[in-house]
């Protein structure tokens, strides 16, 4: 067990009562209002270098930050520090949103797991532009992942979309849209292959553009996503979502089923696996695959790396294991080794 495993994460467990989304808020100021001093403490302590370039971006190591972490980019030089090679902020919106009603984050610590009902809270588009462009260079790729705004029809999701891609590209070293979140109404409809087409068609430009996955989608319906997002230029998929089936939790949390939104972490680990697997030899390789979903441990990872991922995310792993774990995964990577999957 790790330092911040027995002494930090107790502490932040206990934030607001032992409410989720308020320790999450706590430590996001806390880590935004981090001193040069201690940054470059944490830097010295997490951070490993093992380059690695995808979809003509080039990677400090392997390991980033999932969205939804960092919604707004508000702790941005905070990251590196942790040992991250990238990070995802967002989702995002065209239009700012408070997201679904509170209680709308809970742990289900025997599960090492997370549900979330969000809903895209976020302060828009336009905000995150104007944060990344006073931030500048943070050391580490950017990617800005994008949603639809809640009160935009999805019959002008398109342009909902094509709003914010104009708003934040030109300070993002990637796009993902996110086409599977399940807690927008009708947002997953997007991954029909008429919808992704249209969509991928508006945001065609120079900064690579990633389509996010969901993992609860069938083998025939990840075919076809994928036959559109090789015939518009996707730079590649993400893999995976949180998922709406509530497979593999502890006996302790199962009054926790019931609750509405997606769950990450442990039970994830082998439905994102499969979908990566998926996903790489569907496309032989074709596209560029970053793993998510249910990575605790160094040898998650490895699994994800193996069926076919070039880059992996954390959220839940990061929530229950810190940034030692960051750091772990990177040593353990080898960028020289073959991983096509068996």
């Amino acid at each position: 067990m790790t330092v911040f495993e027995r002494t930090l994460r107790p502490i932040l467990f206990r934030v607001g009562g032992g409410d989720a989304e308020r320790a999450h808020e706590f430590t996001l100021s806390r880590l935004a209002g981090l001193g040069a001093p201690f940054m470059k403490a944490l830097r010295s302590r997490y951070a490993v270098s093992k380059p690695v370039e995808v979809f003509g971006v080039r990677f400090p190591n392997p390991v980033g930050l999932a969205a939804g972490m960092d919604k707004n980019g508000v702790a941005l030089a905070s990251w590196p520090a942790m040992g991250f090679g990238f990070v995802e902020v967002g989702t995002v919106t065209a239009h700012p949103q408070p997201g679904n009603d509170r209680p709308r984050l809970f742990r289900l610590r025997d599960s090492e797991a997370i549900i979330n009902r969000m809903g895209f809270n976020n302060e828009g588009a336009a905000a995150l532009a104007g944060r990344l462009a006073a931030a500048g260079d943070v050391g580490i790729p950017v990617g800005v992942s994008l949603g639809k705004s809640k009160v935009t029809p999805l019959d002008e999701a398109v342009e909902d979309y094509l709003t914010s891609y104009n708003l934040v590209q030109e300070h993002a070293d990637y796009i993902a849209v996110n086409v599977s979140s399940p807690n927008t109404p009708g947002l997953r409809t997007l991954q029909d292959k008429s919808a992704i087409g249209a969509l991928l068609g508006a945001l065609a430009g120079k900064t690579p553009v990633l389509v996010k996955i969901a993992p609860d989608l069938a083998e025939p319906a990840i075919a076809e996503l994928l036959e559109v997002c090789l015939a518009y230029g996707a730079a590649g998929v993400i893999a995976t979502n949180t998922t709406l089936a509530r497979d593999g939790l502890a006996p302790a949390d199962q009054p926790r089923a019931a609750e509405a939104g997606g769950l990450s972490g442990r039970p994830l680990t082998e439905k994102a696996r499969k979908v990566v697997h998926f996903v790489h030899e569907e496309t032989g390789g074709r596209l560029p695959i970053i793993g998510v979903g249910g990575i605790l441990d160094p040898d998650d990872a490895s699994r994800l790396f193996d069926a076919g991922a070039a880059l992996v995310q954390l959220y839940s792993g990061f929530v229950y294991r810190g940034p030692a774990l960051t750091r772990a995964i990177v040593r353990a990577f080898d960028p020289a080794a073959d991983r096509r999957p068996s």
